[in-house]
Protein backbone atom coordinates (compact mmCIF):
# COMPACT_ATOMS: atom_id res chain seq x y z
CA UNK A 1 0.00 0.00 0.00
CA UNK A 2 2.81 2.52 0.90
CA UNK A 3 4.19 1.49 -2.47
CA UNK A 4 1.56 2.27 -4.21
CA UNK A 5 0.82 5.70 -2.51
CA UNK A 6 4.74 6.53 -3.28
CA UNK A 7 3.80 5.56 -7.22
CA UNK A 8 0.54 7.56 -7.18
CA UNK A 9 2.44 11.00 -5.50
CA UNK A 10 5.19 10.25 -8.19
CA UNK A 11 2.52 10.51 -10.82
CA UNK A 12 1.19 14.01 -8.85
CA UNK A 13 4.42 15.52 -9.23
CA UNK A 14 5.08 14.76 -12.96
CA UNK A 15 1.54 16.20 -13.54
CA UNK A 16 0.86 19.16 -10.69
CA UNK A 17 -0.23 21.54 -13.27
CA UNK A 18 -2.81 19.18 -14.57
CA UNK A 19 -3.31 18.34 -11.16
CA UNK A 20 -4.33 22.25 -9.75
CA UNK A 21 -6.39 22.58 -12.58
CA UNK A 22 -8.72 19.91 -12.07
CA UNK A 23 -8.93 20.27 -8.92
CA UNK A 24 -9.95 23.99 -9.14
CA UNK A 25 -12.18 22.39 -11.92
CA UNK A 26 -13.99 20.18 -9.19
CA UNK A 27 -14.11 22.65 -6.87
CA UNK A 28 -15.92 25.24 -9.22
CA UNK A 29 -18.32 22.40 -10.34
CA UNK A 30 -19.47 21.50 -6.85
CA UNK A 31 -19.67 24.91 -5.98
CA UNK A 32 -21.54 26.40 -8.63
CA UNK A 33 -24.27 23.24 -8.08
CA UNK A 34 -24.39 23.97 -4.49
CA UNK A 35 -24.95 27.84 -5.08
CA UNK A 36 -27.12 27.23 -7.50
CA UNK A 37 -29.29 24.70 -5.92
CA UNK A 38 -29.65 26.80 -2.52
CA UNK A 39 -30.41 30.04 -4.76
CA UNK A 40 -33.88 27.71 -6.31
CA UNK A 41 -34.08 26.24 -2.54
CA UNK A 42 -34.40 29.41 -0.42
CA UNK A 43 -37.72 30.85 -2.32
CA UNK A 44 -38.88 27.21 -2.63
CA UNK A 45 -38.53 26.52 1.06
CA UNK A 46 -39.72 29.88 2.22
CA UNK A 47 -42.97 29.35 -0.41
CA UNK A 48 -43.07 26.04 0.73
CA UNK A 49 -43.48 26.83 4.72
CA UNK A 50 -46.01 29.66 3.98
CA UNK A 51 -48.50 26.94 1.95
CA UNK A 52 -47.87 24.01 3.80
CA UNK A 53 -50.84 21.60 2.20
CA UNK A 54 -49.67 22.48 -1.51
CA UNK A 55 -45.83 22.06 -0.59
CA UNK A 56 -46.00 18.78 -0.13
CA UNK A 57 -46.42 17.47 -3.59
CA UNK A 58 -43.28 19.58 -4.09
CA UNK A 59 -41.08 18.37 -1.55
CA UNK A 60 -42.13 14.89 -2.07
CA UNK A 61 -41.30 15.26 -5.75
CA UNK A 62 -38.35 16.55 -5.07
CA UNK A 63 -37.27 14.22 -2.67
CA UNK A 64 -38.02 11.69 -5.10
CA UNK A 65 -34.50 12.86 -7.20
CA UNK A 66 -32.93 10.97 -4.17
CA UNK A 67 -34.43 7.35 -5.40
CA UNK A 68 -32.00 8.00 -8.96
CA UNK A 69 -28.52 7.51 -9.12
CA UNK A 70 -26.40 10.24 -9.45
CA UNK A 71 -24.40 8.64 -12.75
CA UNK A 72 -27.62 8.41 -14.12
CA UNK A 73 -28.62 11.92 -13.53
CA UNK A 74 -25.86 12.32 -15.18
CA UNK A 75 -26.19 9.95 -18.23
CA UNK A 76 -30.41 12.10 -18.49
CA UNK A 77 -28.43 14.86 -18.87
CA UNK A 78 -26.18 14.12 -22.24
CA UNK A 79 -29.14 13.75 -24.87
CA UNK A 80 -30.16 17.46 -23.73
CA UNK A 81 -27.21 19.17 -23.17
CA UNK A 82 -24.39 17.08 -24.83
CA UNK A 83 -20.83 16.57 -23.07
CA UNK A 84 -18.72 18.94 -21.12
CA UNK A 85 -19.19 21.22 -17.74
CA UNK A 86 -23.09 22.06 -18.12
CA UNK A 87 -24.68 18.94 -18.12
CA UNK A 88 -22.57 17.71 -15.47
CA UNK A 89 -23.38 21.11 -13.25
CA UNK A 90 -27.08 20.94 -14.00
CA UNK A 91 -27.45 16.75 -12.98
CA UNK A 92 -25.06 18.15 -9.80
CA UNK A 93 -27.86 21.00 -9.05
CA UNK A 94 -30.17 18.25 -9.54
CA UNK A 95 -28.54 16.06 -7.27
CA UNK A 96 -28.10 18.90 -4.37
CA UNK A 97 -31.84 20.16 -4.58
CA UNK A 98 -33.23 17.63 -2.55
CA UNK A 99 -31.51 17.74 0.98
CA UNK A 100 -31.33 21.30 0.58
CA UNK A 101 -35.18 21.85 -0.20
CA UNK A 102 -36.13 19.76 2.37
CA UNK A 103 -33.68 21.22 5.27
CA UNK A 104 -34.81 24.51 4.49
CA UNK A 105 -38.62 23.66 4.56
CA UNK A 106 -38.02 22.13 7.94
CA UNK A 107 -36.29 24.82 9.30
CA UNK A 108 -38.66 27.26 8.54
CA UNK A 109 -41.14 24.85 9.94
CA UNK A 110 -39.42 24.82 13.05
CA UNK A 111 -39.61 28.27 13.78
CA UNK A 112 -41.79 28.71 16.88
CA UNK A 113 -45.41 30.19 16.13
CA UNK A 114 -45.19 32.69 19.13
CA UNK A 115 -41.61 33.74 18.16
CA UNK A 116 -43.15 35.03 15.07
CA UNK A 117 -46.29 36.73 16.72
CA UNK A 118 -43.66 38.74 19.23
CA UNK A 119 -42.67 39.89 15.70
CA UNK A 120 -46.04 41.17 14.05
CA UNK A 121 -46.25 42.53 17.42
CA UNK A 122 -43.67 44.73 16.78
CA UNK A 123 -44.96 45.87 13.97
CA UNK A 124 -42.27 44.05 11.48
CA UNK A 125 -43.90 43.38 8.09
CA UNK A 126 -43.45 39.88 6.31
CA UNK A 127 -40.29 40.71 4.68
CA UNK A 128 -38.56 41.78 7.71
CA UNK A 129 -39.96 38.55 10.05
CA UNK A 130 -38.48 36.67 7.13
CA UNK A 131 -34.75 37.97 6.88
CA UNK A 132 -34.69 39.03 10.60
CA UNK A 133 -36.27 36.15 12.82
CA UNK A 134 -37.75 33.03 10.62
CA UNK A 135 -34.32 33.02 8.46
CA UNK A 136 -31.83 33.56 11.28
CA UNK A 137 -33.63 30.95 13.60
CA UNK A 138 -33.76 28.30 10.35
CA UNK A 139 -30.28 28.59 9.52
CA UNK A 140 -28.55 25.70 11.29
CA UNK A 141 -30.77 23.73 9.66
CA UNK A 142 -30.42 25.26 6.14
CA UNK A 143 -26.44 24.64 6.88
CA UNK A 144 -27.28 21.09 7.67
CA UNK A 145 -28.79 20.45 4.34
CA UNK A 146 -26.05 22.45 2.73
CA UNK A 147 -23.47 20.02 4.48
CA UNK A 148 -25.30 16.82 3.32
CA UNK A 149 -25.53 18.08 -0.22
CA UNK A 150 -22.17 19.60 -0.15
CA UNK A 151 -20.53 15.92 0.45
CA UNK A 152 -23.17 14.21 -2.20
CA UNK A 153 -21.79 16.71 -4.91
CA UNK A 154 -17.93 16.86 -4.39
CA UNK A 155 -18.31 13.29 -3.98
CA UNK A 156 -20.56 12.66 -7.50
CA UNK A 157 -18.54 15.50 -9.03
CA UNK A 158 -15.93 13.00 -9.44
CA UNK A 159 -17.97 10.76 -11.70
CA UNK A 160 -18.74 14.54 -14.32
CA UNK A 161 -15.37 13.41 -15.76
CA UNK A 162 -17.48 10.10 -17.42
CA UNK A 163 -19.10 12.81 -19.59
CA UNK A 164 -16.65 15.46 -20.33
CA UNK A 165 -17.16 17.67 -17.12
CA UNK A 166 -13.18 17.41 -16.39
CA UNK A 167 -12.40 17.47 -12.64
CA UNK A 168 -10.69 14.73 -10.11
CA UNK A 169 -12.42 12.32 -11.85
CA UNK A 170 -10.64 12.85 -14.70
CA UNK A 171 -7.60 10.70 -12.58
CA UNK A 172 -10.03 8.33 -11.94
CA UNK A 173 -11.61 7.44 -15.07
CA UNK A 174 -7.97 7.21 -16.74
CA UNK A 175 -6.46 5.09 -13.97
CA UNK A 176 -9.29 3.00 -14.40
CA UNK A 177 -9.09 2.81 -18.45
CA UNK A 178 -5.36 1.95 -17.66
CA UNK A 179 -5.80 -0.47 -15.15
CA UNK A 180 -3.63 1.78 -12.85
CA UNK A 181 -4.81 2.19 -9.66
CA UNK A 182 -1.14 4.61 -8.94
CA UNK A 183 -3.44 7.28 -10.88
CA UNK A 184 -7.25 6.86 -9.55
CA UNK A 185 -5.90 7.25 -6.42
CA UNK A 186 -4.42 10.93 -7.59
CA UNK A 187 -8.09 11.89 -8.32
CA UNK A 188 -10.03 9.76 -5.28
CA UNK A 189 -7.83 10.71 -2.44
CA UNK A 190 -8.13 14.55 -2.66
CA UNK A 191 -12.08 14.21 -3.15
CA UNK A 192 -12.05 12.16 -0.25
CA UNK A 193 -10.51 14.84 1.75
CA UNK A 194 -12.39 17.66 0.05
CA UNK A 195 -15.41 15.44 0.94
CA UNK A 196 -14.49 15.37 4.72
CA UNK A 197 -13.50 19.04 5.10
CA UNK A 198 -16.76 20.16 3.60
CA UNK A 199 -18.85 17.61 5.76
CA UNK A 200 -16.26 19.26 9.45
CA UNK A 201 -16.14 22.44 8.27
CA UNK A 202 -19.61 23.18 7.69
CA UNK A 203 -20.64 21.14 11.23
CA UNK A 204 -18.55 23.96 12.77
CA UNK A 205 -20.41 26.94 11.30
CA UNK A 206 -23.53 24.88 11.82
CA UNK A 207 -22.77 24.96 15.64
CA UNK A 208 -21.08 28.50 15.50
CA UNK A 209 -24.67 29.91 14.32
CA UNK A 210 -26.32 28.21 16.60
CA UNK A 211 -26.54 30.26 19.99
CA UNK A 212 -26.18 33.39 17.32
CA UNK A 213 -29.83 32.28 15.85
CA UNK A 214 -30.76 31.11 18.88
CA UNK A 215 -29.76 34.85 20.21
CA UNK A 216 -32.46 36.86 17.85
CA UNK A 217 -34.49 39.05 20.10
CA UNK A 218 -38.02 37.85 20.58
Amino acid sequence: MLRLLAESYTYYLANQSRFWGELARHLILSGSALAISLAICLPLGVWSARHTRAAQHLINAVGSLRLIPSLAILFLALPLLGTGFRPALVALTVLALPPVLINVYAGLLGVERAVVEAAQAMGMNTRQQLFQIELPLALPAIIAGVRIASVEVIASATLAAFIGGGGLGTFVTRGFAMFEPRIMLVGAIPVAVLALLSEVLLGIVARWVSPHSRAVPQ
